[in-house]
């Protein structure tokens, strides 16, 4: 720690992160578990990209915006990932004060990328069922990429929020978070700054973004159920849901853990619960976006047993 001037405080140049448990034999046990399923992550996201890239099947809009997903999928667990690995094999191993701001600021990223994706398939979903005839000029390429411009442009904007408000604030000591990667309002905890406005502000702009992305979500699925039920073959409605089963279990699952973080108040859980929570929705579900892809949706199913099905070799 650096001296602040002729007083007795310290400035923090780095943070040593508590992680999720203190017994030495249940860390093991997690290295090992959480190392495996971020290598599911890795390969079960690289795999929907070049999928996705490689089958001319799968070059329509919604498979354009699913590659992003799992890119986002990757970073965002990868911006966690190894460093809880690492603490993992060496407690107290501490994270420098840039280091700590480069963590929020990706994570924070990657994870309103995410929010905006989402959504954008949400919308997807709805023109295809709605307004079928409507979709290739509605969800046309260059649509597609402003899309994609406006979710990137969004991470970028809410991640500055974080970093600015982060690099405010004032830590004089002691310098031990209690969470497994930076997250801000664990840092607020041992910041010594006063709660001001620069301290709310990202509360408010991740908060918004969920509202938006959350209405924009809710409203397209409901013109899209309110569309299956006017459709009078079983079979019809079938196919229209078999669509969006995919992508509504993984909103249930996204949304439900960041809601259980970020929106509910923090005196309704544990710190503990806290972690628990954090750990499913920076660890798990990026594992689980690819396999729920590849079990539900024909269309992926169907190009992955057409790539398995090819001979290694042609003569």
């Amino acid at each position: 720690m650096d001296s602040l001037g002729p007083g007795n405080h310290t400035a923090v140049t780095d943070f040593i992160l508590l992680g999720l448990t203190d017994d030495p034999v249940l860390r093991v046990i997690l290295f090992v578990i959480i190392l495996c399923i971020y290598l599911m992550t890795v390969s079960g996201n690289l795999s929907t990209i070049i999928l996705i890239r490689t089958s001319s099947q799968l070059h329509h809009p919604m498979y354009f915006f699913l590659s992003h997903l799992a890119f986002a999928d990757m970073c965002f667990s990868t911006s966690v990932t190894p460093n809880m690995l690492e603490d993992f094999l060496v407690q107290g191993n501490p994270i420098s004060y840039h280091g700590c701001g480069m963590q929020l600021g990706s994570t924070a990223v990657f994870g309103t990328v995410e929010c905006f994706l989402l959504a954008t398939m949400a919308y997807d979903r709805f023109v295809a069922i709605c307004n079928p005839l409507l979709y290739p000029t509605k969800m046309s390429t260059q649509v597609c990429v402003q899309f994609l411009i406006v979710a990137y442009v969004g991470g970028f904007l809410n991640a500055s929020s974080f970093i600015i408000c982060f690099y405010v604030l004032l830590f004089c000591g002691p310098n031990h978070v209690n969470h497994f990667f930076c997250d801000f309002a664990p840092l607020v905890e041992v910041s010594c700054s006063e709660i001001n406005i620069l301290i709310v502000v990202p509360s408010f702009t991740s908060g918004s973004i969920i509202l938006v992305t959350v209405f924009v979500i809710f409203v397209s699925y409901i013109y899209i159920l309110i569309t299956i039920l006017k459709m009078n073959s079983n079979e019809g409605r079938h196919k229209a849901f078999s669509t969006c089963t995919a992508h509504l279990t993984v909103v249930t699952l996204f949304y439900g853990t960041i809601t259980f973080i970020y929106v509910m108040p923090k005196s309704t859980f544990s710190t503990d619960q806290n972690k628990v929570v954090s750990v499913f929705y920076t660890v798990v579900i990026p594992m689980l976006n690819p396999i729920i892809y590849s079990l539900q949706n024909k269309e992926i199913k169907g190009a992955l047993k057409r790539v398995l099905r090819k001979k290694p070799f042609s003569y």
